[in-house]
């Protein structure tokens, strides 16, 4: 069996080596790392806004194109806003963008049919109109509520249950998927944010490791 000896030479060697290791890694400083993510992170909170602000204009646009009732215009919003959303990130719709202009001009029409001339009792919905105008000077959502209630106080031409086509409000809830990570200035600046964080977190556990190793195994060389 051969016998292993030690060779304190060899240690001499590996602690110049540990101790090289050691001034590698402070050659770069930690407040210029530092400084460097707080750039990196502020450009790219900038950049993140930026996607935010855009989304929340071109949810303004298809809003205000829908107030206007040129459902050409409003689609080509829509579609707008859905290729924003889909490849930038931080642009979260929340619960969607709610077409309630074409909602209210819907449910305005079905009502006019089912409690309109077709309506046995009568054209119910110019009666309605009869009590609700008078209280309000622009048509509105607190309006169409009135004549809503107005109209509640008869039955329709059809059973709603039979499939009358009444106008349901998720229909015209629109509502796209924002990527958690994009390949956009937003994207890459909070790539550049994270490695210059992983570089910091390497650094300090290199370090920690390279000094333990030296206070313990060559303290007596």
């Amino acid at each position: 069996m051969q016998e292993v000896r030690w060779d304190p030479l060899s240690d001499v060697v590996d602690k110049r080596r540990v101790k090289r290791s050691i001034k590698d890694l402070q050659r770069i400083k930690m407040w210029q790392l530092i400084i460097l993510l707080i750039l990196a992170s502020f450009i790219a909170a900038t950049f993140l806004r930026l996607n935010n602000i855009g989304m929340v204009e071109r949810r303004t646009a298809v809003i205000a194109a829908d107030e206007r009732g040129d459902e050409a215009v409003t689609l080509q919003r829509l579609y707008d806003l859905q290729q924003h959303v889909s490849s930038h990130m931080n642009t979260d719709l929340g619960r969607g963008v709610y077409l309630e202009a074409s909602y209210n001009r819907a449910l305005q029409d079905w009502q006019q049919e089912q409690y309109g001339d077709r309506n046995p009792n009568g054209n119910i919905y110019q009666q309605a109109q009869e009590v609700c105008a008078p209280r309000f000077s622009s048509y509105s959502a607190a309006y169409l509520q009135c004549t809503t209630n107005e109209l509640a106080k008869y039955p329709a031409a059809e059973d709603p249950a039979d499939g009358s086509g009444k106008p349901r409000q998720e229909t015209y809830i629109y509502s796209y998927v924002s990527p958690i990570w994009s390949p956009d200035f937003a994207g890459w600046s909070v790539l550049i944010c994270l490695l210059i964080a992983l570089l910091i977190v390497v650094r300090l556990i290199g370090l920690a490791i390279l000094r333990l190793l030296l206070r313990r195994h060559y303290q007596s060389v």
